[in-house]
């Protein structure tokens, strides 16, 4: 993708990788519009950054979704990247007793929003790229986010089809493969040791500007290389303490 003069649209770009995403973006002379659920976080930001646009969407809720959709028609009909970045972490048991509707929640977020703005967006007759963050936890599982692993490795597998499926429309996919980052993804202080944002989104963007179609960082980029005896090792390494989630 070209890195500037672009419309973006970033969800979940009030904090953590989507906000890196979202500076970066607009230091790279983009249009940014980022959405969020918490008002309070965007009004910060734009605080912050005048120039980036907000909205507040609950991304849960398919009527908000369908609403993005409409304001971007008719507000920003020109918006020609769709970054699908929102996403939850959910610590938890299977044996917990709210573990099902947690479980909800994450699949929600997770897999039906960018599902259904990525159908929705492909109508939009600008839009050029869409970026899909997954995980390096696509590729082998951590126990304790068991839910989380998986809505990713669900959305890792969509986003190969849809390159394939896009191909012919000249919209270009790309996959952001984050490993564990220092963000507050799962809650405050579980990823203080992770490498911080600027520094993977500073890798990020330079495998960007070489082409690339799946960004990777450390880990991920380790996972997405590895075969079935190195993932089964990385697996047993991750899962090998048991654990209560508190």
């Amino acid at each position: 993708m070209n890195l500037s003069n672009n419309k973006i649209l970033i969800t979940g770009g009030g904090s953590g990788i989507g906000l890196g995403l979202a500076k970066q973006f607009l230091a790279e002379n983009n249009t940014v519009i980022v959405c969020g659920r918490r008002a309070s976080v965007l009004a910060e930001l734009t605080e912050q950054f005048p120039a980036i646009i907000t909205r507040v969407c609950d991304l849960s809720i398919a009527s908000e979704r369908e609403a993005l959709y409409e304001w971007i028609l008719a507000e920003h009909s020109d918006l020609n990247v769709l970054v699908n970045n929102a996403g939850i972490q959910q610590w938890m048991d299977i044996a917990d007793p709210d573990f099902y509707l947690r479980a909800k929640e994450e699949l929600a977020i997770n897999i039906e929003a960018p599902l259904h703005l990525t159908a929705l967006f492909i109508k939009l007759s600008n839009l050029t790229t869409v970026i899909n963050t997954t995980s390096g936890l696509s590729f082998t599982p951590l126990a304790k986010v068991s839910t989380y692993s998986a809505s990713k490795a669900y959305f890792h597998s969509f986003t190969l089809s849809l390159r394939a499926l896009l191909a012919t429309r000249n919209i270009e996919v790309i996959e952001l493969i984050p490993p564990a980052i220092n963000t507050d993804l799962g809650g405050k202080g579980i990823h203080d040791a992770a490498p911080p944002v600027a520094e993977f989104i500073t890798a990020i963007f330079a495998q960007l500007k070489e082409g690339k179609s799946e960004l990777t960082y450390g880990f991920s980029e380790a996972m997405t290389k590895a075969g079935p005896v190195e993932l089964q090792a990385a697996f047993n390494r991750m899962n090998a303490t048991n654990f209560q989630v508190k």
